[in-house]
């Protein structure tokens, strides 16, 4: 019998995202999506939810290491919602968040999913989905 050797990732477990106002951002994630806001480390800043956590550096003084090319507004992230997309919508509106695009459909990690399109307040593209 031949072992297998390969390295196989189980999961995300948390992303950057380089802002321009961590503030800002943090409060954005909390109001919005619902993410816990966490201070870590010597009082860095991230959004917990689920088994994931985003870490937010801040542009002018991003953390090393660090991507090549940190850029406020770089990134499209799809994040899944439980419930239904109906509720997704009216939670948007009631926040007053804009949406881009959708709901659309799409095509997820594990199947079909119902989307929408918001922008943070970095201009980051971000997918809401449920399956």
């Amino acid at each position: 019998m031949r072992y297998d050797r390969r390295m196989r990732i189980d999961r995300v477990d948390h992303f950057v995202l380089t802002v321009r106002d961590v503030e800002a951002s943090a409060a954005f994630y909390a109001r919005v999506l619902g993410m816990e806001r966490v201070t870590f480390g010597e009082g860095r800043q991230a959004l917990r939810f689920g088994r994931h956590k985003i870490n937010l550096h801040p542009a002018a003084r991003p953390f090393e290491p660090k991507a090549a090319r940190p850029t406020p507004g770089s990134a499209d992230v799809c994040l899944i919602a439980e419930g239904d997309i109906e509720a997704v919508v009216a939670h948007l509106a009631a926040e007053g968040v804009a949406i881009e695009q959708g709901p659309v459909a799409r095509s997820g990690a594990r199947g079909p999913i119902t989307s929408v399109y918001i922008r943070d307040p970095d201009g980051n593209l971000i997918e809401i989905a449920v399956y």
